[in-house]
């Protein structure tokens, strides 16, 4: 690979980055998103200094809706 290369995979890289960044400072004035980490079944707990948590309802909801939205879009792709 020479610099050049480099040069533009750094500057993809860093323009999804910023890209990813403004998309969360987007979903952080949704009221929805505020929430979805504080569902029940999430689990959370702390003991001393140490804290763990668990988004276990959170990951099924968004892999359900993630599913419906891949489908969606494979469909309306593939018709013919």
């Amino acid at each position: 690979m020479d610099l050049e290369s480099i040069g533009r995979i750094l500057l993809l890289a860093g323009a999804g980055i910023a890209l990813l960044g403004g998309l969360l400072l987007i979903a952080s004035r949704v009221p929805f998103f505020n929430q979805l980490f504080n569902m029940p079944g999430d689990i959370n707990f702390a003991v001393g200094n140490v804290s763990c948590f668990f988004p276990i309802v959170t990951m099924i909801i968004l892999s359900v809706i993630l599913t419906v939205v891949v489908n969606v879009i494979l469909r309306l792709i593939n018709r013919q």
